[in-house]
Parts: structure tokens; C-alpha cells; sequence
């Protein structure tokens, strides 16, 4: 697991923002208390103002001073139900959007319940790219934030467009998976910033991914056979450190 001070000095891209300029604020409600700091750490590389907590009590409690943009919430949580926690923040701001956490057997009309309203959720295990995709969305929608001109990112001559997901290198398009989408997304966010397996391991695939490190190898592969083959490599392997994306020379 990456520390919190690597997460924090990320990108900063922060593009979406409150009205008066300050940090998105998001409140992160998880027992699991791993899962809860991983979320929170890939959310403060958005440049986000992160409050966590463990049982619906204190979620209520910290969000009446804190004032969240967006909640994270687990479903299940050990002192009452995500559901019920949602009703008491929506008793002093009626729109506050959500983003539930529940686990792959929820049963179908709980999901319903869940998805109404326009609020939307993932199921666990999660890749920590989709939560922060869901969340972007969930604030766009919203309108309690205002989005800058930064959703395309550009290293050298290379761009992508993280909502329309197009790629391009010198003016060419590329064609990427997702999963390739992702990587280079973490890797953009990142310029010059030498990443470990490990990190793109927490950021790109499931939190609690059970494979090798090896996939970060062969997907690190795929990237360079469509972004660097013919052309000044950007994508380079810091040997035994990780990998690391500059601008061409």
C-alpha cells in the first residue's frame, strides 16, 4: 500500500472545484478500516479535502461540520445501514450525492434502492480508478462543483481526453483497453514521477487484487507497443523502483 504522504503528492490536478475555488470535500464512510484509507488516498491525489469514518454515528457527526460535496458509503456499516445514514445527511442537505459501496450478493431490489435518485455504486472488490470516475461524475451532475479546462491531460504530444476517452500521440489516435486506458491515465496524472508496481497495482486493478505483479509488466508492454513503438520512447522501467512516463526528447 502506498503511503499517505505518496498520495498526497500527486498530480494536484484538482479540475473540479467548489464555487469559491476550495477543494472538493469528500466524506469517506467504511468499518474496513484498510479499504476506507485506500479510498481516501486515491481520492486526496485529486487534489480533494478527504474526512473519514468508521460507523454511521460518526459520519453524521463529521459531516454536519465538514459540509461534503459527495459522500462514499458503505452499505453495511456496524451501527446502522448506509441507507439510513444517507436519510439523516439528506434531512439537512437534500441533493448531497452518494456513492455506494456494496458487496457483489446484494440482492437486486437493494440495488434499486441504491441507484434511485441518480445516485450510483460499485460493487466489491473495486478498482480505485472507478470510484474517483464515479465520483467525478456524480459531482459533475450535481452542480454543487465547477469544473475547470482539465479533463484533457498532456505529457509531450501526448493527450487524453478523460471524457470522451480518446487517445492521441502527435495528432494520431490510438486505440487503447481499458485497463491500458487506465494505466496510462495513472501514468499521465504522474509525469516524471517514478510509480511502483505496487502503486499501480492499488490504482489501476482491485484493491485487494490477488494476482502477481507481473500483470503491471505485460500491461506496461501493451502501452509501449501502441504509445512508443516507431516513435521517442515516454514510457521508461526504473529498475527496481517501477515506471515512469516524460514528455519524448
Amino acid at each position: 500500500m502506498t503511503s499517505t504522504n505518496a498520495a498526497a503528492s500527486g498530480s494536484g490536478k484538482a479540475d473540479l472545484h467548489r464555487p469559491d475555488g476550495s477543494p472538493v470535500r469528500v466524506l469517506v464512510v467504511d468499518d474496513e478500516e484498510t479499504l476506507a484509507e485506500l479510498v481516501s488516498m486515491a481520492l486526496r491525489m485529486e487534489g480533494w479535502e478527504i474526512r473519514s469514518a468508521g460507523n454511521g454515528t460518526d459520519a453524521v457527526r463529521i459531516a454536519r461540520d465538514f459540509r461534503p460535496d459527495v459522500v462514499v458509503l458503505d452499505v453495511m456499516l456496524p451501527d446502522f445501514s448506509g441507507l439510513e445514514v444517507i436519510t439523516k445527511l439528506r434531512a439537512e442537505v437534500a441533493h448531497l450525492p452518494v456513492l455506494f459501496l456494496t458487496a457483489r450478493d446484494a440482492v437486486e431490489d437493494r440495488i434499486a434502492g441504491l441507484t434511485a435518485g441518480g445516485d450510483d455504486y460499485v460493487t466489491k472488490p473495486f478498482s480505485l480508478e472507478e470510484v474517483v470516475l464515479r465520483l467525478r461524475a456524480l459531482l459533475r451532475r450535481s452542480h454543487a462543483v465547477s469544473a475547470g479546462a482539465g479533463s484533457t491531460l498532456v505529457v509531450g504530444d501526448l493527450t487524453l481526453d478523460e471524457d470522451s476517452r480518446e487517445v492521441h500521440r502527435g495528432g494520431e489516435p490510438i486505440s487503447l483497453t481499458a485497463t491500458e486506458f487506465e494505466l496510462l491515465r495513472f501514468l499521465m496524472r504522474n509525469p516524471k514521477r517514478v510509480l511502483s508496481k505496487a502503486q499501480i497495482l492499488d490504482r489501476v486493478w482491485s484493491y485487494d487484487f490477488g494476482g502477481q505483479a507481473n500483470i503491471v509488466e505485460l500491461y506496461i508492454s501493451y502501452l509501449r507497443k501502441k504509445i512508443d513503438v516507431g516513435r521517442e520512447p515516454m514510457i521508461h522501467t526504473m529498475r527496481g523502483a517501477g515506471y515512469v512516463l516524460k514528455p519524448a526528447k
